[in-house]
């Protein structure tokens, strides 16, 4: 089996991408799940209704959050009527939603998804991420052993400590939220595939996903400055792993596509 996972989708841009190349994607790849990091969908910052009604046809099955994922207004709200958003699971368990759960795929295996965020120079308070993972991957492994952890974090450091903490317990750690690919992808010896970074669903000619230009005046500067997104020249990022009927990693694959 083959499951499909997507970079930081970013503004219309990256919404537009993802519809785009999701679907030949899976086909190309014969991937039976998606997922996908939306926390930037929405005008480069949060969730929306509208913009996950968007993307219903993209054959994503799991959108994972982070950091953003309560900047627009009513989302709050709006998560209890999307069962496939997952924001980070190692926040206060009063924020609506839920940061983990059991999906099937498109052959019918169940495929648990689980949300992390890291700590370190985050600007979102959260509990231990390690201790998190130890107690949800426990509870999935009740039903399945096919489990892909989206790692939400700064430091690269968090993301390849948490890779080998999980080593042999999951199918795959993958990490989300600086937006660059990372060229470290591999498979850990106890059958964990692992990423840095997957990159992000954004525009290649600009920061991040934002405009150029008034980033690099906030530096010049030390003014505050607003960063639109553009959606100019939209690369999608992503990487494939292929899995054992045992739901160990045997390969995992960067994929880039240009819009």
């Amino acid at each position: 089996m083959r499951i499909l996972f997507i970079g930081d989708i970013v503004g219309s841009g990256g919404r537009e991408a993802v519809n785009h190349f999701v679907p030949e994607l899976r086909k190309e790849y014969n991937c039976a799940f998606c997922v996908a990091n939306g926390e930037n969908m929405a005008n480069g910052n949060g969730f929306a209704r509208s913009t996950l009604d968007e993307l219903k046809k993209s054959q994503v099955d799991v959108f994972t959050g982070g950091d953003h994922t309560w900047d627009q207004k009513d989302f709050e709200k709006e998560i209890l009527d999307f069962p496939n958003v997952l924001r980070p699971a190692n926040v206060s368990a009063q924020q609506p939603g839920r940061g983990y759960g059991i999906f099937e795929a498109a052959d019918g295996t169940k495929i648990g998804v689980v949300n992390l965020l890291g700590r370190t120079f985050m600007r979102f308070a959260c509990d231990c991420p390690f201790a998190a993972a130890e107690r949800i991957v426990e509870e999935i492994h009740a039903v399945t052993p096919f489990i892909i952890v989206d790692f939400h974090a700064e430091a690269t450091s968090d993301k390849i400590s948490l890779g080998r903490f999980l080593d042999g317990k999951v199918t795959a750690v993958l990490g989300t939220h600086t937006h660059v690919p990372t060229a470290d992808e591999t498979v850990f010896p106890g059958g964990t595939a692992f990423q840095c970074d997957v990159g992000m669903v954004g525009s290649r000619d600009s920061v991040l996903g934002r405009e150029i230009e008034p980033i690099i005046q906030h530096y010049l500067s030390g003014m505050p400055f607003r960063f639109p997104v553009t959606n100019k020249n939209v690369r999608l990022c992503g990487s494939v792993i292929t899995v054992d009927a045992e739901g160990h990693a045997t390969a995992i694959e960067r994929v880039v596509r240009d819009l």
